[in-house]
């Protein structure tokens, strides 16, 4: 502990006498220093011991030692020591009562006693302090390695790291997932800090944030020294890091660091061997493949698994995507072959059907849906995803083309993820918003709109209900609340304009398209006019 008044009053050389604030002789003192000056004020930094022997001071007078002592509190001085013998033969009561009212401690230096004997005790203490705690730090630093050489993960580490601290400690991926805690009460604690550790990630590494509430102090470190941060180290503690604790932490975040990096090399290697696999699967070599796995990926050839194309507009954008996956498969032992493709901006990824790896894919794109709702397509920061359906080792070319469609379909309606299942169960509707589309349909039906629009009759949603009705005049009739025969004529000017028989189903289907496509575009209350 650094040196307090109470420490050097028991020092037995200084002789000191304690004559006002006896019930603050806790408070540390950072430094001695001797002045004269009637406010020394403007040179102190707070927390020093103030040694005066009033030769500037009109010391017996109640109202200027009042003021004295309140600047020198109001500026944090821990402490007046008053030299007796030189100008006063006793500490004099105005200053003692100034003291007693301003809650500064007061102490008696006697003559015989020199400043400087009190400045030696002072650095000597402090000196001793620094000593002590470069040594715990020194020592703290030798048990963390220990920890993490073990190669037992980070559990052993956080351990050590919090009892050095006397607190709790914390690892997080970079989701924000907490990944492990020490002691085990501290993961739900942990767990709260989360939104904590998210905004951390989209600083540039290294950086830290202190945060808290009434439980405790907590100072969040980034781990990483790459353009963003690779994880997250919590210290949780009652108070502010001390200069031990200050070592112990910094010893652990480059610990940590150093880990993470050398899991990013180990997975460099991973990702060159996944995608040699990768390859084999689409020239249809399945035993090759699976040769090559090994056991790294073997079990994930053994079941069924699904395949996974993200991408977007910025380079590396799929890496947060793929590092909340990683993490999920990590925490349930699952493997996951990921193949970067191009410069970074695009990745396929193999998980396996069912597993906690695409549950984070899904709930990662469901985030970022509710985040940033759009329209039209994705936005340039967004990571777009196409998941096939469960398949195997020797269908892996089909699930290739299956994620490549179901991308494709994600891009345009403006969506994170699209499963290639959706397409297959769901609506062709969605996909006529297509430009392409839409530009067949309005050349397609552009001489009916010109027809109706000079007011010379009502083709278009007599076309729109004849086809509806699949043909049947009288109930399409009814439908419009005309008789047959008009619909009947109606229909032969349709065919006229237009050039087409209305007896060819081809014709039929891309009419219906067109006005599909076409009311896709227009406002609520004209599509069914």
């Amino acid at each position: 502990m650094p040196p307090t008044l109470a420490s050097l009053v028991q020092h037995s050389a200084l002789k000191l006498t304690v004559r006002a604030g006896a019930d603050r002789l806790g408070t540390p003192v950072r430094w001695a220093h001797a002045s004269e000056l009637a406010d020394p004020v403007p040179y102190m930094d707070g927390g020093e011991l103030l040694l005066v022997t009033a030769t500037n001071l009109d010391a017996e007078n109640a109202d200027s030692m009042r003021r004295y002592v309140r600047r020198l509190a109001e500026a944090g001085v821990a402490g007046v020591g008053f030299a007796v013998g030189v100008n006063y033969e006793a500490v004099p009561e105005a200053l003692v009562g100034a003291a007693e009212e301003a809650g500064l401690p007061l102490l008696e230096v006697p003559r015989r006693t020199p400043f400087l004997a009190i400045s030696k005790a002072v650095s000597a203490a402090i000196a001793a302090d620094q000593y002590r705690a470069v040594t715990a730090g020194f020592e703290a630093q030798r048990e963390l390695t220990k920890a993490a050489l073990a190669g037992d993960g980070p559990a052993d580490l956080l351990a050590r790291l919090a009892a050095h601290v006397d607190g709790w400690a914390a690892l997080y991926d970079t989701s924000g997932a907490v990944l492990a805690a020490a002691p085990e009460w501290a993961a739900r604690r942990a767990a709260r800090l989360t939104p904590d550790v998210e905004r951390l990630r989209d600083r540039p590494a290294p950086a830290s944030v202190v945060v808290g509430d009434n439980e405790d102090r907590v100072e969040l470190q980034s781990l990483g020294t790459g353009r963003r941060a690779r994880g997250a180290l919590a210290v949780g503690t009652g108070a502010a890091l001390g200069t031990a604790e200050r070592y112990a932490v910094h010893s652990a975040v480059a610990l940590l660091t150093l880990t993470t990096a050398r899991s990013r090399s180990l997975q460099g290697a991973e990702q060159r061997l996944g995608a040699a696999v990768l390859r084999m699967l689409l020239a249809g070599q399945p035993d090759h493949a699976r040769a090559v796995a090994g056991d790294l990926y073997g079990g994930l050839l053994d079941a069924p698994f699904r395949l996974l194309i993200a991408e977007a507009s910025a380079p590396a954008g799929p890496e947060l995507l793929t590092e909340t996956m990683e993490a999920a498969a990590a925490r349930t032992g699952e493997a996951l072959l990921l193949v970067p493709e191009g410069e970074g901006e695009r990745v396929v990824v193999v998980p396996g059907d069912g597993g906690a790896a695409v549950a984070a894919c899904a709930a990662y794109a469901e985030a970022q849906d509710d985040r940033a709702p759009r329209e039209g397509g994705a936005e340039d920061s967004d990571v777009v995803v196409g998941l096939s359906a469960p398949s195997g080792p020797i269908a892996v070319s089909a699930a290739y083309k299956q994620a490549e469609q179901a991308l494709s379909v994600a891009r345009r309606r403006g969506r994170a993820l699209v499963e290639h299942e959706e397409l297959a169960a769901g609506s062709v509707l969605p996909l006529l918003a297509d430009d392409a589309v839409r530009a067949f349909a309005d050349g397609m039906l552009r001489a009916l709109y010109e027809h109706d629009a000079k007011g010379r009759g009502d083709l278009v949603a007599s076309l729109r209900a004849w086809l509806s009705r699949h043909g049947q005049w009288d109930a399409a009739a009814a439908d419009l609340g005309v008789h047959r025969h008009t619909l009947r004529y109606r229909m032969r000017r349709v065919e006229e304009i237009l050039g087409r028989s209305l007896d060819d189903p081809d014709v039929r289907m891309e009419l219906w398209l067109a006005l599909k496509a076409t009311e896709a575009t227009m406002p609520a209350e004209d599509s069914g006019s």
